[in-house]
């Protein structure tokens, strides 16, 4: 997208077609046509693609998918839920770490910064990578979906053993095609205050998570953030 985006290597090859699509040269173009206009886009450019940065494709062992970055000023980093050091932790991430406690036992982390998860193989996916500041969802439909949607069929077909933590209808969509048969694919309602009462709550798919990457032999993630960032 410009000189200062930042992407892990391991990504390169099997989404080189990806980039060299139509639809990502027209997203593009778009982005350059809005910041041309003077619309401020979060994240910033370097940060478009940091969840693929954090977390190579050979240590993807959980997914989490989200929908949209944050829109509000200084909270979008690139990492789908989180928010940057500093920046109030949003209810959907409150709500997850409530799920985190009552799973696993796990104190609320004083901030809503995770990027201790990316590094440790969970990619945490918006299906749009980027937003107008103050204009939620502006950016859907411009080309994003349908580059995330490949970033997930190259996690089903070349990543080994992996999570997928699925929270809400959309993102339930998004990754149907995911093959149940080599992943384990978990399914609940969304986190956000509107719908977490009707079954994230109590979903344990932290605790869930876990137990499947040990019996697949692989390290379990160390959910608990620290305490300073």
């Amino acid at each position: 997208m410009n000189d200062a985006i930042r992407l892990h290597e391991s990504w390169k090859t099997p989404l080189a077609l990806e980039f060299a699509a139509p639809h990502m040269q027209a997203l593009k173009d778009f982005l350059v046509g809005e910041k041309a206009k003077g619309a401020r886009i979060f994240p910033k450019g370097s940060e478009y693609f940091r969840a693929l940065d954090l977390t190579p494709l050979d240590q993807v062992r959980v997914v989490i998918l989200g929908q949209d970055p944050y829109h509000g000023e200084g909270q979008a980093h690139g990492l789908c839920f989180s928010v940057q050091p500093g920046v109030r932790t949003p209810p959907s991430l409150v709500n997850i770490y409530k799920e985190m406690q009552a799973d696993l036992g796990i104190a609320r982390a004083p901030h809503g910064f995770l990027e201790h998860w990316a590094k440790q193989g969970v990619l945490l996916l918006n299906s749009v990578l980027t937003v107008e500041m103050g204009r939620a969802a502006s950016h859907q439909g411009k080309g994003w979906e349908k580059f995330t949607d490949a970033v997930i069929r190259v996690v089903n077909e070349q990543a080994g053993p992996t999570v997928f933590l699925l929270w809400g209808a959309y993102a339930q969509r998004k990754a149907a095609f995911v093959d149940g048969s080599r992943h384990l694919v978990l399914k609940a309602a969304h986190p956000s205050p509107l719908s977490a009462h009707n079954g994230f709550h109590g979903c344990r798919h932290f605790s869930q998570a876990n137990a499947f990457l040990e019996a697949k032999g692989l390290a379990p993630i160390d959910w608990a953030l620290p305490e300073e960032v």
